[in-house]
């Protein structure tokens, strides 16, 4: 038996080559065709860029991230520093303290004042008042005086007469004499004290006018502290905008996803609109292709649709036709067409329904669209080579 093996070993080594070449002749000769359903075409997957900018210029002080590293939302990229904008900030600081305490002061200038002008005031018109008083009893001492002096001089006069006629003592006209003469005396000092009272009345009056006119006093202080609250109000405000530009310095991740490219590095100074870095949210990565004119014309939104990738060709990712092209473009160099005779196609956008981790910007991958949501393959063996 095993002489037989060896005698036609040969030959059917030979049969067997033969059969495997008319198996790949046939396959040449008779390519699999893809279902009249289905679209393929090749492609490579993109998405939308996220350029981290540098708003406000500055030095990069630290850089977080390097190419390919995943990132969270919030995560801090890179933080840039600025002496300019801490050097504006420490001197608002220092003015609203400064501001501050001079607010302080005149509050409390003003608390004073609200408390011993108003008394001040009230005192003065007492004074007023009590001086007018004292005043008019000397006034109305006085008239009496006066009258007294009136009827002390006639009968000064009529005791004068009695006596020259001898009808009356001299002591009599003596007494007469000396309560006119004192009369007299105290009038005079009367009249002297009434000046004093008329001087006493003019300064209390004055007193009263300059306790009247510090009174706007208070008004002024109002108006100085609503100043200074005003003042400290806009050096606030200022300080906010500051301080928005020092957080603008602290560049954040917006998104969770993965860094596409590092552009800067630490110790760079980053003028105004600078790229930090390129990022790229997985939500937005979609599959384009390009069709031509007849199958264009066959696609829909919302198609069912199916990416492979050539590492991964028994892993379709589901997907769903998102987008169009209204306008066609000359033929990319990886797009594979019906016909070499076909210049211009249209982009189509294939999403995934769903974020999927094999998925990488850049990446070549395949598309199949069901036109009628049908009998879309699981393998890329299930359809011919594109």
């Amino acid at each position: 038996m095993s002489k037989i093996l060896k005698k036609y070993s040969s030959l059917i080594l030979f049969l067997a080559l033969l059969s495997i070449a008319i198996f790949f002749i046939y396959r040449k000769l008779n390519p699999k065709e893809l279902p009249p359903n289905l679209v393929a075409a090749v492609g490579r997957i993109d998405g939308d860029l996220i350029n981290l900018n540098v708003k406000y210029s500055g030095r990069i002080k630290n850089i977080y991230v390097n190419d390919g590293q995943p990132i969270k939302k919030g995560t801090i990229v890179a933080i840039l520093d600025s002496k300019e904008y801490q050097d504006k900030k420490r001197h608002i600081e220092n003015q609203i303290k400064m501001l501050q305490n001079q607010l302080k002061s005149k509050v409390y200038e003003l608390d004073i004042a609200c408390k011993t002008i108003p008394n001040a005031i009230k005192r003065a018109r007492l004074n007023v008042e009590i001086s007018q008083f004292n005043r008019q009893k000397l006034v109305d001492n006085i008239n009496k005086l006066r009258l007294k002096l009136e009827q002390d001089r006639r009968d000064y006069l009529r005791y004068k007469n009695l006596f020259e006629n001898k009808a009356i003592e001299k002591r009599k006209l003596e007494l007469a004499k000396l309560q006119l003469d004192s009369d007299i005396k105290s009038l005079n000092a009367l009249n002297k004290e009434l000046e004093t009272a008329n001087k006493a009345v003019e300064i209390a009056k004055i007193t009263l006018e300059d306790q009247i006119a510090a009174q706007k006093k208070i008004d002024a202080l109002k108006s100085n502290i609503e100043a200074l609250k005003k003042q400290i109000k806009a050096y606030k405000a200022s300080l906010s905008e500051i301080e928005a530009i020092l957080a603008e310095m602290v560049i954040k991740s917006p998104i969770d996803g993965y860094v596409v490219e590092k552009i800067a590095n630490k110790g760079e100074v980053a003028p105004s609109g600078y790229t930090i870095a390129t990022l790229i949210d997985p939500h937005s990565l979609y599959l384009k292709v390009f069709v031509d004119t007849i199958t264009n014309g066959k696609i829909k939104i919302g198609d069912k649709a199916e990416i492979f990738l050539d590492a991964y060709p028994d892993k379709p990712i589901p997907a769903r036709v998102v987008r169009i092209a209204q306008k066609a473009e000359f033929t990319p160099k990886e797009v594979n067409v019906r016909s070499d005779r076909i210049q211009r196609v249209y982009a189509v956008h294939l999403k995934p329904l769903k974020v999927n981790p094999l998925l990488k910007l850049g990446i070549p991958a395949i598309g199949v669209i069901t036109i009628d949501g049908k009998d879309l393959p699981k393998s890329l063996n299930d359809i011919p080579p594109i």
